[in-house]
């Protein structure tokens, strides 16, 4: 209802004023024309066709500002606002000096001139400055703190604030990944994941329902045990999507995104955000198994051929044993020969230490 009547007012004064300032003509022109209500008819028409134009313009320009003023954060409008008013603060005090000079008639333009100049070009650094180095506002406000100087000075760099998906809360390793301390700075949940959560919830699929109420009790447990550093970010995004929202909120916050969805992590990557896949630190994790080293495993099941078995090591990689197949349930000693890495883990290849292998024949043979 509002945009018709935005329309229809721009409309009306452009009309209006066509209309009005036909008798502004140049006095020449009009006394080589007999009718001057064509004229005017035909500049009101102008004038109602500019209007329109210009508000179409103006709508579009307040929708693009109202939907940017949904989707930015709370503490970012308040950084840029701050900003803002610190430099507009800043131009008027340097000001006042200038306004107070008594100038001739003549040059008495260059005040006001230099009021809006200075106004604009403070106002415009001022929010530009609170936008990238808003954490350097912690100097102005608590001058006496360590970690504020340090930052200013460039010597420390802030931790970015953390974004967390949906399938980081269902995973689990989140909570241990904090309590090691290996994710710093701010935690943020943002609506979509907690919407997301709460669809899983109340699934009629038991398997979903499990997942969506373990995530909920893991997020209890977070802002229980670290208060104020869990942030529950209520900016409703818009969006086909919970990914193209969380995508949206990282590149707002200039925070990392934490996933272990692997598309979601390349998206992000194509886009130049910060972006943390747990399924690659766990990768980047694992201690390195080299050729020719020889390791104890469980041969737990048969592999996919009929010589093959299965064990895995500690931190859960798969390992496939050639000749191997008949030691289920039994320890061996196994040969690494090579392995192979896969976007979503890594596979390792070996077989069984023939030497300990017939060794073992060996001490069969004697104890018969």
């Amino acid at each position: 209802m509002v945009d018709p009547l935005i329309l229809i007012l721009f409309v009306l004064t452009g009309a209006a004023t066509a209309w009005l300032g036909a008798d502004l003509l140049p006095n020449q022109f009009l006394k080589q024309t007999d009718n001057i209500d064509q004229i005017k008819l035909i500049l009101t028409g102008l004038g109602g066709l500019t209007g329109l134009l210009a508000g179409w313009s103006f709508k579009q320009l307040r929708d693009g500002l109202t939907n940017r003023v949904r989707t930015t954060p709370t503490d970012l409008l308040v950084s840029r606002a701050v900003g803002l008013i610190l430099g507009l603060l800043v131009a008027n005090l340097l000001l006042a000096p200038i306004l107070l000079l008594p100038l001739p008639w003549a040059v008495a333009f260059v005040k006001p001139i230099t009021a809006v100049v200075s106004n604009l070009f403070f106002g415009v650094l001022g929010y530009n400055l609170a936008e990238v180095h808003g954490r350097t506002l912690l100097r102005l406000f608590n001058p006496n703190s360590t970690e504020a100087l340090l930052i200013a000075e460039g010597i420390l760099t802030p931790a970015s604030a953390k974004i967390i998906d949906t399938s980081v809360i269902i995973d689990g390793r989140i909570q241990g990944l904090v309590e090691s301390g290996l994710i710093e700075g701010q935690i943020i949940i943002a609506q979509t994941v907690l919407d997301e959560l709460q669809q899983l919830s109340d699934s009629n699929n038991t398997e979903k329902r499990a997942k969506g109420r373990r995530g909920l009790k893991l997020l209890k447990k977070l802002k229980e045990d670290y208060g104020r550093r869990i942030v529950i970010n209520s900016t409703r995004y818009e969006g086909s999507g919970t990914d193209e929202r969380l995508l949206k909120l990282t590149s707002d916050t200039g925070g990392t995104l934490i996933t272990t969805d692997y598309n979601l992590a390349q998206i992000a990557q194509v886009k130049e955000l910060k972006v943390l896949n747990l399924s690659e630190l766990v990768i980047a994790l694992r201690p390195e198994v080299q050729p020719g080293e020889s390791l104890s495993l469980k041969i737990v099941r048969q592999g996919k051929e009929e010589s093959q078995g299965v064990g895995y090591l500690d931190d859960g990689t798969m390992v496939v044993i050639e000749g191997a197949s008949k030691c289920l349930g039994e320890r061996k000693e196994v040969v690494i020969t090579g392995s192979l890495q896969t976007p979503t883990g890594r596979m390792i290849f070996g077989q069984l230490d023939k030497n300990l292998t017939r060794a073992d024949k060996t001490d069969t043979i004697n104890k018969q």
